[in-house]
């Protein structure tokens, strides 16, 4: 099964918790300082929102999938259709593990395709180079002779 996926930035979490919690008519499946997630079956959505964002709006939109094999369709899919995609592999952030990739559409909407390995304890776990500096996660780079225009965030912000 796939999850529609929605991410919004906001400015006030506590507030925006109550109204999606009475929106939905459920309390967030996790819940953390700077960022809250609904996993609803009806419809089935991942619905999260957070307040590491440059401005409160839509961040970008997404499906998540079950297992590898139907994430490896939506891949397929991507490739067959000669989108720019930008393969992240194995990556942390929001909090989750997730094997991932990016798309965008014709207006520049960053369209992320995950499959969730596990939860994290952090938003965001930091390369383990020494040498690297600290990344904002969800921060995705063009890929090889492809244009891609999923907005590059501030450092601190994350999908």
């Amino acid at each position: 099964m796939k999850r529609f996926h929605v991410h919004v930035h906001v400015d006030d979490l506590a507030k925006s918790i109550g109204f999606y919690s009475q929106l939905f008519a459920a309390q967030p499946a996790r819940q953390e300082d700077d960022y809250a997630k609904w996993m609803l079956d009806d419809p089935p959505v991942n619905f999260a929102i957070s307040t590491r964002g440059q401005q409160a709006g839509i961040d970008h939109l997404g499906i998540q999938t079950d297992d590898a094999t139907e994430l490896a369709a939506l891949k397929a899919r991507a490739d067959a259709a000669d989108m720019a995609l930008l393969d992240e592999g194995t990556t942390t952030c929001c909090y989750a593990r997730s094997e991932k990739h990016w798309v965008t559409d014709p207006q520049g909407i960053a369209w992320e395709h995950f499959h969730t390995l596990g939860n994290i304890p952090v938003f965001h776990e930091a390369p383990v180079t020494a040498a690297a500096e600290p990344a904002a996660c969800c921060t995705p780079a063009a890929p090889r002779g492809k244009p891609l225009s999923i907005p590059v965030r501030a450092a601190g912000s994350c999908c």
